[in-house]
């Protein structure tokens, strides 16, 4: 499975909000210098991230993006989940319709895909934005 722009800028993005926590908003022109991102796409994304509570949008000439909550109270599997959809290899798989494949109670190779997405689930939402941002500042050391 292949993971999309939207995601990868997105995930960097909060993490750039993240280095920032407690200090006030960070504008979308900062984000995207620090993280050399178009600032047109950049806001796309952060619509998604603020509709889905991740992240909060401040207005004025002060303004800019804080997060909702502490980072390490912010798992990357929620940022992709709110910029993806669901983590599924497979639509067999989506945990929000189980039933979608009419072949669901016989299907072996439904096995494989329920492991891959237990294991994509898992290692995404055993990281927070804590984690990164942690070791982000100890490879600038």
């Amino acid at each position: 499975m292949k993971f999309s722009t939207k995601a990868r800028y997105g995930l960097r993005a909060m993490i750039e909000i993240a280095l920032h926590y407690n200090q006030g908003p960070i504008s979308v022109k900062n984000i995207a210098e620090h993280q050399d991102l178009s600032e047109a796409y950049l806001e796309q994304l952060m619509a998604f991230l603020t509709k889905s509570g991740l992240a909060k949008s401040i207005r004025g000439v002060q303004g800019g993006y804080l997060l909702t909550r502490d980072p390490s109270n912010i798992k990357v599997g929620e940022i992709i989940r709110a910029l993806e959809g669901p983590l599924i290899p497979v639509e067999c798989v989506n945990r929000e319709d189980p039933l979608f494949c009419a072949r669901y109670n016989e299907c072996v190779s439904r096995v494989v895909w329920e492991r891959v997405r237990n294991v994509m689930e898992e290692a995404l939402d055993s990281l927070t934005l804590q984690d990164l941002k942690e070791e982000l500042l100890a490879k600038q050391q």
